[in-house]
């Protein structure tokens, strides 16, 4: 199997195919990002150890809704999902902390575990590694497959020996844009076989103060969060952003029916980055979008799974009707 060895050990095996593509891929989507009229750079970039960090805080804020009202959901339909079908592994992309996952795991005995593989999917080997390491110390029979690697891109590096239930939590899929979203979800179902499901989490539509006070919290942490971005950047590309020169600025795009996230700078500066030979000049005013989160109805959660060969077999909302949870099957079942 190709990917670098990190552990393997009889209960854990981790495999690293990040290698030097990480900071090629950054080097492209920063030179790219910032190049365009309307600045970017993807949020995927986020999530270093510091970032993970920092978003779990996040969800623990009362106007973070997402969280709660997804772990509520997780909570009252976790043994209907672990027990209606067997599962063999269980992939959760994006992996991160293990709240979510545990209420999954919780489920189980420690007969019926010594069945289930975890997979976590992450892009940070060191949040992914304390995570699993956490997980094996409270689940004595579970095994662990940890794969480190860019989930949006590297699908293919997911097993494909047994049953899978794949998961992905947080409504993150609202964080790529429509065509993106449906090359994901393409790929996602060519992955999956015809007892396979796909278990996501949608935010849903509601009124905008709800959804700006999610991502503009009173502490500022998401504010700290979005500024990580830049100290990202710095840190593999050795360029010199200054994240106090840019402001947290967010909105709600009701046309587009999505929250932004951007970085408005509030002085003009050069970006000078070593790594690239590359200068960008920044003005005052001008923004830097890190952050799209697409909110959906059923209607449009449907249309989207459907396009990508997929079809919605349940729909799970909380009482409000602010979030759901989908489970997602091939059309081919």
């Amino acid at each position: 199997m190709d990917g670098t060895l990190i552990i393997d050990k009889p209960r854990i095996t981790v495999r690293s195919f990040v290698h030097e593509s990480f900071k090629d891929q950054l080097s492209l989507d920063v030179i790219q990002g910032l190049s365009a009229d309307q600045k970017s750079i993807p949020s995927k970039y986020f999530y270093d150890y510091r970032g993970s960090i920092l978003f779990n805080k996040i969800s623990a804020l009362p106007e973070y809704y997402l969280t709660r009202k997804e772990l509520s959901l997780l909570h009252d339909i976790a043994p209907e999902i672990m027990n209606s079908e067997l599962v063999g592994d269980l992939i959760e992309l994006g992996s991160g902390a293990n709240v979510k996952i545990k209420k999954l795991l919780n489920t189980l005995d420690a007969e019926s575990m010594k069945d289930i593989r975890y997979v976590p999917f992450d892009v940070s080997q060191k949040t992914l590694i304390a995570a699993a390491e956490e997980l094996l110390d409270q689940y004595p029979t579970l095994h662990v497959y940890g794969i480190v690697g860019d989930f949006t891109r590297q699908l293919d590096k997911i097993p494909q020996a047994s049953e899978k239930l794949i998961i992905f939590f947080g409504s993150t899929i609202g964080n790529f844009d429509e065509s993106f979203c449906q090359r994901f979800l393409t790929d996602v179902a060519g992955n999956m076989h015809r007892k396979d499901r796909f278990l996501v989490g949608l935010d849903l539509i509601k009124p905008k103060e709800i959804l700006e006070a999610a991502y503009d919290d009173e502490q500022g942490l998401t504010s700290t969060f979005n500024k990580n971005i830049l100290q990202v950047i710095n840190s593999n590309l050795k360029a010199n952003f200054n994240p106090h020169k840019f402001d947290h600025h967010v909105y709600f795009n009701e046309h587009a029916e999505q929250i932004e996230m951007h970085l408005k700078a509030n002085k003009s500066s050069t970006i000078i980055f070593s790594e690239l030979d590359l200068h960008i000049r920044i003005n005052q005013g001008e923004t830097i979008q890190t952050e799209i989160c697409r909110k959906f109805s059923q209607e449009s959660a449907r249309k989207m799974f459907s396009k990508a060969g997929l079809t919605v077999t349940d729909w799970i909302t909380d009482p409000d009707d602010w979030f759901a949870l989908a489970i997602v099957k091939t059309k081919n079942n």
